[in-house]
């Protein structure tokens, strides 16, 4: 395959995607061994976390960049653009970048491929590849790097950072991490290194006792949001960012600055301006298009929807009435809790179905409505709702439209909402 362009190469790296996604982390060894081991050339952050660590990433970049840090941020999944899953200082990889990255790339892969078959990498070993040179490359003072999938056997998992933290842990990916929170927890704990300090968040008691044991085994000081925060929300930082769960989040990216080396000056007062200045979005992000109001929200799993859940509440005390919301999911262990809450809030409901081979039909997402819920049910689509955003098709010019579930749906629209964007890129998602 020649990579003369950009869309030569979406379509190599679908190709990539389409082989499905592979585990473990000897190919990322073998890959980031070929190309010199980027990795280890910028200090790094690594956080896992079964919601919250991609807001973490964001504040903690926030947090770096106001301590006049220059700083890289790897996060999955994009939400339009492949590009943003690579930022350096908040600006994402270009088209170029990508084209050359990938160029760079293909001939190490064909030639690991050639020692044996499941030693090519992966679609994802290839995004994480690029980021590594990407940061090294331009010099960061610093990475903050995301866990795609779990954690021990994540492609990530070839870094020895400075820190390491673990956010949230719930039941999601259940098919691949585990059926409890033990076994989940087990896989996310498998970023710890010996010696490394990990922040945890508030999580389970059954969780919470699996990653103290394993960070017991390994060394690891174990610093805890509620022993240093306790249970009462005001106590906690707050930030940019809405939500209570979202004060948690900050109260993990406070306790991993105040840990990071002291000649990186980042005192109490960096941190207060860093988490006010964060920024990442479709967590229940306002925006107001031709006089409407929009909330654009990825709760997009069970312990997502208790923090939609609080937000939702929280709109209604402020405004007064309820909102138009509307709906995509995909799997029905996520769908199921997330209408339970959607139901209790809604003046009426739009059911979209995401362009995902996993997305829930209307028909599935229907049956999941509790049916004591008496607003009106509509079946949507995503172009008719939002080609014209400031017109609203057919939604409820007076109410607040909010837009929730996977975030494969948060890029599908906010590729309406922001053509700046470009095109909506959800074939290369992997997750």
């Amino acid at each position: 395959m020649v990579l003369n362009d950009y869309a030569a190469v979406q379509d190599y790296l679908f190709g990539l995607k389409a082989r499905g996604v592979k585990f473990g982390i000897d190919r990322m060894r073998l890959l980031a061994a070929e190309i010199g081991h980027p990795e280890r050339r910028v200090p790094l952050i690594h956080l896992a976390g079964t919601n919250g660590k991609g807001s973490t990433a964001a504040m903690l970049d926030g947090i770096l960049r106001t301590a006049g840090m220059h700083v890289g941020l790897y996060t999955s999944p994009h939400l339009v653009r492949l590009g943003e899953r690579v930022q350096v200082d908040r600006h994402r990889l270009t088209e170029d970048e990508i084209v050359a990255f990938t160029r760079e790339l293909k001939g190490i892969a064909d030639a690991l491929g050639e020692t044996g078959e499941d030693n090519h990498p992966s679609f994802f070993e290839f995004m994480t590849a690029m980021a590594f040179l990407q940061f090294a490359r331009k010099h960061c003072d610093v990475g903050v790097v995301e866990v795609g999938l779990g954690g021990e056997l994540d492609a990530t998992n070839i870094v020895e950072p400075l820190i390491t933290a673990i956010t949230s842990i719930g039941l999601d990916h259940c098919e691949m991490l585990g059926h409890t929170l033990g076994e989940i927890a087990q896989a996310k704990a498998g970023i710890l290194k010996p010696g490394i300090p990990v922040v945890i968040g508030r999580l389970p008691e059954e969780a919470e006792v699996v990653i103290r044991r394993r960070a017991s085994d390994l060394g690891c000081k174990v610093i805890s949001v509620r022993e240093e925060f306790g249970e009462v929300l005001a106590d906690y930082p707050e930030t940019a960012l809405e939500g209570d769960f979202q004060q948690w989040n900050a109260a993990t990216a406070t306790l991993v600055a105040r840990a990071l080396p002291p000649e990186w000056g980042i005192d109490e007062a960096v941190i207060k301006r860093g988490l006010a200045s964060a920024t990442w979005p479709a967590r229940w992000q306002r925006l107001s298009v031709g006089g409407q109001s929009y909330i654009l929200d990825a709760s997009h799993n069970p312990e997502g929807a208790r923090g939609l859940d609080f937000n939702l509440a929280e709109l209604i005390r402020v405004t007064g009435q309820k909102p138009t919301v509307v709906v995509g999911c995909l799997g029905i262990a996520r769908a199921g809790p997330l209408l339970e809450v959607v139901a209790r809030y809604a003046h009426e409901i739009h059911l979209v179905v995401p362009h995902q081979a996993r997305a829930c039909s209307f028909e599935q997402l229907r049956s999941l409505i509790p049916s004591q819920f008496s607003g009106q049910i509509f079946d949507s689509d995503v172009a008719e709702l939002f080609d014209d955003p400031a017109a609203c098709g057919r939604l409820c010019p007076e109410r607040t439209v909010v837009i929730t579930g996977s975030i494969y749906l948060a890029g599908e629209v906010m590729s309406h909402f922001c053509p700046d964007f470009g095109n909506e890129e959800g074939h290369l998602q992997d997750f």
